[in-house]
């Protein structure tokens, strides 16, 4: 089944609330409860999860637990992903931080840089590597995806490194945009852009 994107995404979202409810003792949850804690309606909840054949809501609610396993089994890769940081400035040191730990089923397992200094050292909690070495370590560790928080005029040329080393999932956090070919799967996020949209709705609401 190849679901939306946006419905992959609140999926994620989702459960990501079920294990905070499980976490507070919390059990079973209502479609309307969930909808609340995400701002969209208990119809598209529904909708959502009827799309991924799921619509045992009993009298409590839906059981969290269950709900979790659904929503693991259908995106998660079975035998799991492991995931590569390319860039260890602060960016890319928060980003390691925060993902490693984060999901089983998605392992960071290497970061890179192309600063000497930083090579063959433990960083975040896990080793980086000199860009040089992106080809074999990416193959040895059987690397799925990467996230790219280097410097934006780095991301094209560390793109095609990683296309060509056989990545298939890209995170870009850089403000280049990227190309990629058919088989690669690229997300890119742009956190200046997301500044500006909340920056844009701010002043509307300030002239009301």
């Amino acid at each position: 089944m190849k679901l939306p994107e946006k419905t992959v995404e609140r999926l994620s979202e989702y459960r990501r609330t079920l294990l905070e409810c499980l976490t507070k003792g919390k059990n079973h949850i209502y479609s309307h409860e969930l909808a609340g804690l995400h701002n969209i309606t208990a119809v598209q909840v529904r909708r959502d999860l009827m799309l991924i054949g799921y619509s045992s809501m009993k009298k409590r609610g839906y059981d969290a637990q269950e709900l979790i396993e659904v929503i693991g089994k259908l995106i998660d890769h079975p035998d799991g992903l492991n995931v590569a940081v390319i860039g260890m400035g602060n960016l890319g040191r928060a980003v390691t931080t925060y993902f490693t730990g984060k999901r089983p089923k998605l392992n960071v397992v290497a970061t890179f840089d192309v600063d000497e200094n930083k090579a063959n050292r433990v960083i975040s909690g896990v080793k980086c590597y000199h860009i040089r070495d992106l080809d074999a370590i990416i193959k040895e560790n059987k690397i799925g995806i990467a996230i790219i928080s280097s410097p934006p005029d780095t991301a094209v040329s560390i793109t095609e490194l990683l296309v060509a080393s056989g990545i298939k999932g890209i995170l870009n956090f850089t403000t280049t945009p990227l190309m990629v070919p058919d088989n690669v799967f690229l997300e890119e996020y742009d956190m200046i852009t997301s500044m500006e949209k909340v920056a844009y709705f701010v002043k509307n609401i300030d002239n009301k």
